[in-house]
């Protein structure tokens, strides 16, 4: 008797991950923080998203992404996110894994059990320096330890590691790119060389991923190169995430709607209609799954 085919309902989300990553063209990951950002993005016709750090703090902190969050605020942020779009592939910012090699542990078997598809674990010092200059980052074989623990916990769900250097800025592209080649030999699932400076650096750090999926920050704004889909796609690039793009239309939008108050008017131009904000908010919805339980006087 052939057994029943997997479906994709039926497949884990790191399992759904890679055969996402395994089909042709980039996948575009849009930064989400919150319940609306990613309802949106699954609304959207997205299929994954990043659960950013930079985009948690400042909607949580109302600040910059400089490290003060703890691992419960991301945590509890992707509760929200997978609680408002369960369909969508979340790979979660695990930051430095908030501490030593046992904390990298429980951060990603914590994000493994709650249904992320990967996460992300990264080099940079911490507690950091007190200045928001500069990324400085462990020493090589302390990371090496982080990621080693990463994958070794990552084994109880399935969950994809993202192994991510920050020591271009602080000690060049050589160490860099002999870092990413060390997570490779660790068993890192994505790869992620931060700040590259341009298209010469992104090859090689491509190059050092040796067929494992590249992932990049694309929004413009920060000193580092930022190719077009299009080109970060020809560069080998295979995942490429925009953690500006929801965050600084909502940000511009709610500026808009606070002056258009102070100017005495009711709403901003840019705001949605009423029925549309109520559809997109899942009004008709809820009345739909709440009828069977009305009780009928």
């Amino acid at each position: 008797m052939n057994a029943p085919a997997t479906t994709a309902s039926a497949m884990s989300a790191p399992a759904r991950l890679r055969a996402a990553l395994a089909e042709p063209g980039l996948v575009v990951m849009p930064a989400v923080y919150d319940g609306l950002s990613a309802k949106l993005c699954a609304g959207a016709g997205f299929k994954t998203a990043f659960l950013s750090g930079s985009c948690v703090a400042a909607s949580r902190l109302g600040g910059p992404d400089l490290d003060l969050l703890s691992f419960g605020e991301m945590f509890d942020s992707f509760q929200m996110v997978h609680g408002a779009a369960p369909e969508l592939l979340v790979l979660a910012d695990g930051d430095h894994g908030y501490g030593n090699a046992m904390n990298v542990q429980r951060t990603v078997r914590a994000y493994g059990r709650a249904g992320a598809a990967a996460v992300l674990i990264e080099d940079k010092i911490t507690p950091r320096a007190l200045t928001a200059a500069g990324k400085p980052c462990l020493p090589r074989e302390e990371a090496r330890m982080k990621i080693r623990a990463a994958v070794e916990a990552a084994k109880d769900s399935g969950i994809l590691i993202l192994a991510r250097t920050d020591c271009r800025p602080t000690q060049g592209i050589d160490e860099a790119v002999a870092r990413i080649e060390m997570y490779v030999e660790e068993g890192a699932d994505i790869l992620f060389l931060d700040s590259p400076a341009d298209d010469g650096e992104i090859r090689r750090a491509v190059a050092a991923a040796q067929g494992r999926p590249s992932f990049a920050v694309l929004s413009p704004g920060a000193p580092r190169a930022t190719p077009s889909q299009k080109d970060a796609a020809a560069l080998g690039f295979k995942i490429g995430t925009y953690p500006t793009g929801l965050l600084s239309p909502a940000t511009a939008g709610m500026k808009a709607g606070l002056a258009a108050l102070k100017a005495g008017d009711a709403e901003a131009k840019s705001a949605l209609p009423p029925p549309e904000l109520r559809a997109t908010l899942g009004y008709a919805d809820y009345d739909a799954k709440a009828k069977p339980f009305i009780v009928n006087g």
